[in-house]
């Protein structure tokens, strides 16, 4: 394949691309008269309502078509390399970096650092800056491609050098000043190593990077994830819940400020901060829309409310799931919100027993208690302890769906659901998790609750839906 030939993978049903008989394996060429370098290139030039694409087919012919759509119409095609080019590794060797902590002998594709500005338009992923060059900081202005996400750790220069192990680190903290004078709107992060980037720095670097509102939107702080294979690594340490409360001290003397200025409280701490510093989480409103999530700002606060939304929806009602065991199990991070809401189905529906399990990390070590880290091997082993201990963990086991890799039926071991199951002697439920799903996965995976005419609820089959966030 030639550098700018995009080889199709995949054509949508009923999409433009069928319409115009572009096939699995056809080749794009240009748009408009001009060659696609990578997916922002596509993703800017098809936005147009007259558009030429140039394809090759398989044949070896050469087709000019003539599209006339709407503006944000997309032609339905999917491309072999989703970026159309290369991946950009990370050129830093930053002290927090989680994949420099992974034990050996996993899959290749676990060891890979991607520090792509693409990704970061497309997936959310955040990025250091430190790869890019002023072209590509343009290009980012000139197509408006946003949000761009940056993993900033501190704003003082020499500090940054130190922190990603990258000499180029501190000058290229440059680029946030070009994109907010091109308008482009970014989300910025914050991973705190103890007595490195927290306290006074940290303090800075929230005075600094305020001066990006609007166009920065928002800012986590989140701490360091620390496994227990750190060895020839540079030494850091978990907080404390002391420490994890002044943390949210200085978080949330800002936040006050930044919304009277600017209508958005602009920083936040993550969940792990206020479950460390065992604090209640911070009112919805606080959250500015979540616009953090997948940093695991939020995250619980937005379970608790779904929750209690679908909950009361409940009250009132006679309640009849009949006679049901199953056992939830979860990271150490989400585990006391699942027991408090467990006991609270319990409560409403008499014929309920549920058994909450905080998965303990063996694999990547106590330290690290989020569900997404969880491997197979070490969910059945624990679980089959609790089962020697006389627990019985019913028919059903319900797990949150960031335990297996997206999309499949595998854990980050490589265990199967299928292998899970066989060895538990259960049904593994992995589900994606809103206070809603948490519900309906505890009445029945493919159930939800329908009113009947004598007043009585039953559970009855409802079709799937596609909403809900992951749960740590």
């Amino acid at each position: 394949m030639k550098k700018n030939e995009h080889i199709i993978k995949e054509v949508y049903p009923g999409s433009i691309a069928e319409e115009m008989e572009i096939e699995v394996g056809d080749a794009l060429l240009a748009i408009s008269g001009q060659e696609i370098e990578d997916v922002f290139d596509y993703r800017y030039l098809i936005k147009d309502e007259y558009i030429e694409v140039l394809i090759r087919k398989n044949t070896g012919e050469e087709w000019l078509l003539e599209i006339e759509k709407d503006y944000e119409d997309d032609l339905g095609i999917e491309f072999e390399n989703g970026l159309m080019s290369e991946y950009r590794s990370c050129s830093n060797k930053c002290i927090f970096c989680f994949i420099d902590q992974m034990p050996p002998g996993m899959r290749e594709t676990l060891y890979f650092k991607d520090d792509d500005s693409r990704l970061s338009f497309l997936q959310g992923n955040y990025i250091t800056l430190t790869n890019m060059r002023d072209k590509d900081v343009e290009r980012i202005i000139h197509m408006q491609l946003a949000p761009i996400n940056i993993s900033v750790q501190t704003t003082n220069p020499v500090l940054r050098c130190k922190m990603l192990h990258n000499r180029f680190a501190g000058e290229k903290l440059k680029y946030l000043d070009r994109l907010f004078e091109g308008h482009v709107e970014m989300n910025g992060q914050i991973v705190c190593c103890k007595g490195v980037n927290d306290g006074a720095e940290l303090e800075r670097s929230i005075r600094d990077l305020s001066r990006y509102l609007p166009f920065m939107r928002s800012v986590s702080v989140v701490p360091a994830g620390l496994t227990r294979y750190r060895e020839g690594l540079y030494p850091l340490e978990l907080y404390t819940k002391e420490e994890a409360g002044e943390v949210i001290n200085l978080v949330e003397s800002f936040q006050e400020k930044f919304y009277e200025e600017y209508g958005l409280h602009f920083i936040h701490a993550s969940d792990e901060w206020y479950i460390t510093a065992e604090r209640e989480f911070p009112e919805e409103e606080r959250y500015d829309g979540y616009i953090q999530l997948e940093n695991g700002v939020g995250m619980m606060r937005l379970f608790i409310e779904e929750f209690e939304e679908a909950f009361g929806e409940l009250q009132g009602k006679r309640t009849d799931c009949g006679k049901r065991i199953l056992t939830i199990a979860t990271g150490k991070l989400a585990y006391r919100t699942v027991c408090r809401f467990a006991e609270r189905m319990m409560e409403l529906f008499s014929g309920l027993t549920i058994h909450v399990c905080a998965i303990r990390n063996d694999f990547f070590g106590e330290t690290i208690t989020v569900s997404g880290l969880i491997t197979g091997q070490d969910l059945v082993n624990q679980l089959l302890e609790c089962r020697r201990q006389g627990r019985e963990l019913g028919e059903t086991l319900i797990i949150p769906s960031n335990m297996l890799r997206m999309g499949e039926q595998v854990f980050l071991d490589d265990m199967t659901v299928q292998e899970a199951e066989e060895t538990l002697g259960v049904r593994v439920v992995p589900a994606e998790m809103s206070g809603r799903d948490f519900i309906r996965a505890v009445l029945d995976e493919n159930y939800s609750m329908e009113r009947e005419n004598d007043g009585v609820v039953y559970v009855r089959g409802y079709p799937e839906s596609n909403e809900g966030m992951r749960i740590g």
